[in-house]
C-alpha cells in the first residue's frame, strides 16, 4: 500500500509500522519511501515531512518536485491518507483545514487532494476538543475539506468506522465502556465489536 501522512498525529504513523510491512509512506511535498523520524542528532533538515518535521528514507525511497506529488495524490495513485481534523461528521464529511474563527490561519495544503484523490481517507483525532466537546459531530460546523470521504476514525478512545449503517465502533479503549464512549460522543452510535 501507499499511505500518504497528514500533519499532526498522523504522522506518529511512521514511528509504529512494523519491519516488514508492504507499507509505502508518501508525503505531499514529495516524499515517497519515508521511515520513521531519525534518532536525536541525526536528523537531515533537508528530509522533512509535510509538517516540516525531519523523516528518514528508507531503502527504495525517493523525493521529487511536489508537484508529481500532487498528481501521484490527484490521480487516485495513493491507497489510503491519514489525516488529522477538527470534526468528522457522521455521514464522513471532513473538516481539517480551518475552524473559521476570524484570527485563525487557514492551513489548506493538500488536504483536499488528499482527501478526495485517494481510494480510503481515515482521520487521526483525539475524540474530544480542549474544550471537551466532541469532534464526531452529526454536521460539521466548520468549512468542509471533503464531502462523505472519511471511511474511518481513530482517536484517542475508539476506532469507529462510518458508512451506510451510521458510525460503528470497531474497538474501545480499554477500561472505557461503550455507554461511557457515547456519551463523550454527539452522535449515536453501534457497538459492532
Amino acid at each position: 500500500m501507499v499511505v500518504n501522512l497528514g500533519i499532526g498525529l498522523p504522522t506518529r504513523v511512521a514511528n509504529h509500522l512494523p519491519a516488514g510491512r508492504e507499507v509505502v509512506l508518501h508525503s505531499e511535498n514529495g516524499v515517497l519511501g519515508m521511515g520513521p523520524a531519525p534518532a536525536a542528532g541525526n536528523e537531515d533538515f533537508d528530509l522533512i515531512n509535510a509538517g516540516k518535521q525531519p523523516v528518514t528514507l528508507l531503502d527504495g525511497g525517493c523525493f521529487f518536485h511536489h508537484a508529481d506529488s500532487f498528481a501521484m495524490m490527484r490521480g487516485g495513485h495513493l491507497d489510503v491518507c491519514v489525516l488529522g481534523a477538527f470534526q468528522v461528521a457522521a455521514n464522513g464529511d471532513l473538516a481539517n483545514w480551518h475552524t473559521g474563527a476570524a484570527d485563525a490561519i487557514p492551513a489548506v495544503g493538500g488536504a483536499m487532494d488528499l482527501a478526495i484523490g485517494a481510494k480510503k481517507t481515515y482521520v487521526m483525532m483525539e475524540h474530544l476538543t480542549k474544550a471537551g466537546d466532541s469532534k464526531l459531530v452529526e454536521r460539521c460546523s466548520y468549512p468542509l475539506t471533503g464531502m462523505a470521504c472519511v471511511s474511518r476514525v481513530y482517536t484517542d478512545l475508539a476506532v469507529i468506522d462510518l458508512g451506510s449503517g451510521g458510525p460503528r465502533v470497531i474497538d474501545i479503549v480499554e477500561g472505557l465502556d461503550f455507554d461511557d464512549l457515547q456519551g463523550l460522543t454527539a452522535v449515536a452510535l453501534v457497538d459492532a465489536r
